[in-house]
């Protein structure tokens, strides 16, 4: 099974998808789900199911150990990965709530590294991730965008990390939430 490890913030569906609904009309943007938003602490790939207990412990102890209580996310704003020369994803940025996700994804890491998963081979950026661009027809206009609007997207009370399970389709990837580990 493919999991990743995530915060979900689907209560601000509409509030991505408004944001999406700023995005130019480029015929090399797909957008993502905005049921589907959510920050990812960790993509772990391809889990063998006789990995799962040692998984799921792990999470235990990295959610423990991070030592964070609920709390307040409120997204907002544009940026885009790897950079605004090349754009293969549009997001939307972490206003509040960034050091939390921070701690949280420095002690999953930590743990999952341990029992044998890889690190991540880019540094954190807390987002969510609004679209994926296929090539650089309407790079420009993402460009403008992102330097000019700052759309306030709205806020979430967090109180848990899920390890989710995603399932590639043709109609794009759908989640399943496989477990929680409560703050």
């Amino acid at each position: 099974m493919r999991l990743f490890v995530s915060v979900d913030v689907d209560p601000l569906s509409e509030g991505v998808a408004a944001a999406q609904d700023r995005l130019p009309d480029a015929g090399s943007l797909r957008l993502v789900d905005p049921e589907n938003a959510h920050v990812t602490l960790a993509f772990l790939g391809e889990v063998a199911p006789d990995r799962r207990d040692a998984l799921t412990a792990a999470l235990t102890t990295a959610v423990d150990d991070a030592g964070v209580d609920p709390f307040t996310l409120s997204l907002g704003g544009y940026g885009v990965f790897p950079s605004p020369e090349y754009i293969s994803v549009v997001w939307a940025g972490v206003r509040r709530g960034g050091a939390e996700l921070t701690r949280l994804h420095e002690a999953v890491e930590r743990e999952t590294t341990a029992i044998g998963f890889d690190p991540a081979d880019h540094d954190f950026t807390p987002h969510v991730t609004l679209a994926r661009m296929d090539d650089a027809r309407g790079k420009a206009a993402v460009q403008r965008l992102i330097e000019d609007a700052d759309p306030e997207i709205g806020a979430v009370e967090v109180r848990e990390v899920r390890l989710t399970e995603s399932t590639l389709t043709d109609d794009g990837p759908v989640y399943e939430t496989v477990d929680r580990f409560p703050l």
